[in-house]
């Protein structure tokens, strides 16, 4: 009888511990998303991030469905995209976004998708006959903050960062910039929700606007408040368009006499070394003014992209920036090193979106997309398709193949060089 008594307890502990390996393993398996923080994100190359619109029609009218969303979701997913940027929280685009990631969370335990949620800052009287006034705030800031607060209180599993305002402080924005004091005011009461437990402690809070804003050119930028906001933020997202700098700004862009001689292809890639320079200089700028005020506070780029049309300021007819080649290079150039730097970097931007230009069909900020209109990648992430990434997925019915139908010879054609230095 004890021999059996024994016999029946080693049984007994045998399945127990074969039930607790079990779970063990189980648990091991299951995916942590809920665990992920904007600090495990902000700064690893795993999190590839990306600023996203998906409006698919010449006005903001026709809002996508939450099938098109989704769609792009998976596409963005293939492309190894971890986190998203939104904009604005007016229209139902920001909300979908987050219901079709909840969808595909349900449909695939695996999938992994986080977001940005832009605030949108305006000036009392932007967009209006009025004249702005740029030191008075939108009464409609507030509930834009509201919203905001809603939805990351409805979806903290994926809602990770709160941007407080889009290029709102700085002067070139005439619609609508605001002081920073403004945006220094509604990160204040995001962090003191945080404080008070009305918003996940992990939530971190920032304002998204170009490099000068953040102290990293202009001096006159460099003001009390900008300081506090800088103390206040958890950190500092930048904005950096060498791209457009070819026309504004373009003696880094134009080629030297002493380059004059080497081949077009020669000259092409130093030019876009150069832009690739000006860009890492900006960011080391507000990086090192960002660090005398708060050495604590990590700086992350917001936004850059590189168009692939123009005819205005960047095409044939002006600083001759604009194609797939050039676009392509900046991309591989702007990813690696951020990739190596630990730094993210939420390019600008997944799709073209012919809404912002609506009246120019061939204007610039229509055609920013790594995919066009047609649903083809373009030049800068070719490779993808070769990999099979997008096997079986689709935008708007169509797959996802090459523009030029893939014939690098024939894209080169329209690669012009940037004109001579005089």
């Amino acid at each position: 009888m004890k021999n059996k008594i024994i016999i029946i307890s080693l049984f007994l502990a045998s399945m127990l511990w074969s039930c607790n390996t079990n779970t063990k393993e189980n648990n091991a398996t299951q995916p942590k998303q809920n665990m992920v923080t904007a600090k495990d994100i902000l700064d690893n190359p795993e999190y590839l991030a990306i600023s996203y619109g998906g409006y698919r029609q010449k006005t903001r009218d026709v809002q996508p469905t939450i099938s098109e969303l989704k769609d792009d979701m998976k596409l963005l997913a293939a492309m190894g995209i971890k986190l998203l940027r939104t904009y604005n929280l007016q229209l139902a685009q920001a909300p979908n976004i987050l219901k079709a990631i909840t969808e595909l969370k349900k449909e695939d335990s695996n999938f992994e998708m986080y977001v940005m949620l832009g605030v949108w800052i305006d000036c009392k009287d932007a967009w209006t006959v009025q004249e702005p006034n740029h030191d008075i705030e939108s009464e409609a800031n507030a509930d834009e903050v509201d919203r905001a607060v809603a939805l990351a209180k409805q979806y903290p599993e994926i809602v990770k960062i709160i941007a407080v305002g889009n290029e709102a402080m700085v002067r070139w924005a005439t619609s609508y910039f605001v002081r920073p004091n403004v945006i220094l005011k509604w990160v204040t009461h995001l962090q003191a929700l945080k404080n008070k437990g009305d918003l996940p402690k992990e939530l971190w809070i920032t304002s998204s606007d170009d490099f000068s804003s953040w102290g990293g050119g202009d001096l006159s930028y460099r003001t009390e408040d900008l300081e506090k906001l800088i103390k206040a933020v958890d950190y500092v997202s930048m904005h950096t368009y060498p791209m457009h700098n070819t026309h504004y700004n373009p003696q880094f862009w134009l080629i030297p006499n002493y380059e004059k001689n080497l081949s077009e292809e020669d000259q092409i890639e130093a030019a876009m070394q150069r832009a690739y320079k000006f860009a890492k200089n900006q960011y080391r700028a507000v990086k090192k003014y960002v660090e005398s005020i708060d050495s604590s506070k990590t700086v992350h780029i917001g936004e850059t992209g590189w168009a692939t049309v123009s005819n205005g300021f960047y095409g044939e007819n002006g600083s001759k920036a604009t194609d797939e080649y050039k676009s392509g290079r900046y991309y591989e150039l702007i990813r690696n090193w951020t990739n190596s730097a630990g730094i993210s970097c939420f390019y600008f931007e997944a799709f073209d979106e012919q809404w912002k230009d609506a009246q120019n069909p061939q204007g610039s900020e229509n055609h920013f997309g790594l995919i066009n209109f047609k649903s083809e990648a373009k030049y800068a992430i070719w490779d993808l398709v070769d990999q099979g990434k997008f096997e079986g997925l689709t935008r708007d019915g169509k797959p996802i193949t090459k523009t030029y139908n893939g014939n690098k010879n024939q894209l080169l054609k329209r690669v012009a060089v940037p004109p001579l230095k005089q």
